[in-house]
């Protein structure tokens, strides 16, 4: 779909349907008013009769006859103003862009102008186009009967009447859209299924997605995992026929020199739990055991396509986790990249090993500014924070507070977790240095400290996004599913990272 600005006024656009947003209990204001009035008050006599209340995300449509150029008017409601937020917007712009696609509408069109002058055009500007292209999401490769029925919106088009912001407007959607597109390849690799997103076919991906844009891609076979002494992750990669791969991907966009910022992705492409096998109800739904390390590869995207001023490193540790006559068992003994060992107690608490040594590796070899992981990794942190919320573990208050920051302007939901070194006693081993899992009690807690034991000196946070990775229904700007979560997150993280002091 194509993202369009244009200077001018809404009222006066031609286009198959125009986006009105209103507010609970008010008159129609900004553009909304504009378009009232030009069309003989067609918005206000819909809410005088009590048709439409602008209840927040509720639509409505006015066909306009010969009153406006505009063929139709989709209502959004945008509820009580006092409760207005970005993500709201983000909602109410998704709800009109799902309408016009539901109307077979070709093009939807919207004003910066809602109705809200405290807020900055550009803010506004940026959640629509995230609302639209990231609310119109869906993931079509395998459906093959009646393919017609699914309609597409071609363009969306942004109305500014005032000349002089164009410029920054058109930046903020430029990119948003690059966000928002690095979102949906996100969503695209954790939605496809286990037998074809396969570690193999993960870092074809990353270097499909590389092509033509400035980033490197290396990809470390099996043969140079073990030169490396990455047994971890071999030791995890031993029960599937799919060989593992390490996945480097490399953004230079700041000094020459200057330490990179370092991204770990957990990249399991189908966890059945291996020896320790899943129950099979929903087992299918662990083809997206692999979110973390796609987040990773969609902020690498996005990143390069908004040229930050910054270096930025990807390490997806990619492997399948399945149960064979070679597969590692509870009880084994695995020695680390950083040279620790860990007995095995349950293999089904795989992703910490795979990127423990992802973790060493990243410290040694990019000595980074601050190294930041993101991962499906417990169940634990699901109970504790529910299917929407990530959490938070680290040390460095101010990498904590940078995430948080991000995470408050972006509307994800993080919240920080303790890292209380009094449980670090639950994963010590009798027979290795660390047990791969300390008990249930405080399980997110213990996985992040098992993390913290190879990511050696300097900034470290680890993201746990196990809930908020696949939603089980739909959000306002979130189909069911592939949620991309994290997307976003990191690449306001880096921006503000990269931003002048």
């Amino acid at each position: 779909m194509k993202i369009d600005m244009k200077k001018g006024n809404l009222e006066r656009f031609v286009t198959p349907a125009a986006a009105v947003f209103l507010f609970e209990g008010e008159e129609p204001a900004g553009s909304a008013a504009l378009l009232d009035r030009a069309s003989g008050g067609l918005v206000t006599e819909l809410l005088k009769a009590g048709d439409f209340k602008a209840r927040l995300h509720a639509t409505a449509l006015l066909y306009t006859g010969k009153a406006l150029p505009a063929r139709r008017l989709i209502l959004v409601g945008l509820g009580k103003r006092k409760e207005v937020t970005l993500d709201r917007i983000r909602g109410a712009f998704a709800a009109a862009a799902r309408e016009a696609r539901r109307l077979d509408a070709k093009d939807l069109a919207a004003s910066t102008d809602i109705g809200l002058p405290e807020e900055k055009p550009e803010r506004i500007v940026a959640a629509a186009v995230e609302g639209v292209l990231l609310g119109l999401y869906r993931y079509l490769p395998y459906k093959t009967v009646d393919r017609e029925e699914f309609r597409d919106l071609q363009s969306f088009t942004i109305m500014e009447a005032d000349g002089a912001r164009g410029k920054a407007i058109r930046k903020a959607a430029a990119e948003a859209e690059a966000v928002s597109r690095a979102v949906c390849f996100t969503r695209d690799l954790v939605s496809a299924p286990g037998n074809e997103m396969t570690p193999d076919r993960m870092a074809k991906e990353a270097k499909k997605m590389a092509a033509g844009r400035k980033l490197a891609v290396k990809v470390f076979g099996e043969p140079d995992l073990r030169k490396l002494g990455m047994n971890a992750l071999l030791g995890v990669a031993r029960g599937s026929n799919e060989p593992p791969r390490l996945i480097a991907v490399e953004y230079r966009g700041g000094k020459r020199g200057a330490a990179p910022v370092v991204l770990v992705g957990k990249g399991i492409t189908f966890d059945s739990g291996g020896i320790s096998l899943k129950p099979a109800e929903n087992m299918g739904e662990m083809k997206e055991d692999m979110a973390g390390g796609a987040a990773v590869l969609g902020v690498l995207q996005a990143v390069a396509d908004i040229a930050l001023p910054l270096n930025v490193v990807g390490l997806v540790p990619a492997v399948e986790n399945l149960p064979d006559g070679k597969a590692y068992k509870p009880g084994d003994v695995l020695t680390t990249f950083s040279g620790q060992t860990v007995e095995i107690m349950s293999t089904d608490a795989e992703g910490r090993l795979i990127l423990a040594d992802a973790l060493s590796y990243a410290r040694k070899r990019y000595r980074p500014a601050a190294l930041i992981d993101m991962a499906t990794l417990t169940g634990a942190c699901v109970v504790a924070l529910g299917d929407l919320g990530t959490g938070l573990f680290g040390k460095d208050a101010d990498l904590n507070a940078r995430i948080r920051a991000a995470a408050a302007e972006t509307g994800e939901l993080v919240w920080e977790m303790p890292l209380w070194e009094e449980y670090v006693e639950l994963i010590k081993s009798d027979v290795a240095d660390w047990k791969n899992t300390g008990g249930r009690s405080g399980g997110a807690i213990t996985a992040a400290l098992f993390l913290k034991q190879f990511a050696g000196e300097g900034p470290w946070a680890h993201l746990d996004i196990a809930g908020a990775s696949w939603l089980k229904k739909d959000r306002p700007w979130t189909p069911k599913g592939a949620s991309g979560i994290g997307v976003r997150l990191l690449v306001e993280v880096l921006k503000r990272w990269s931003a002048p002091a």
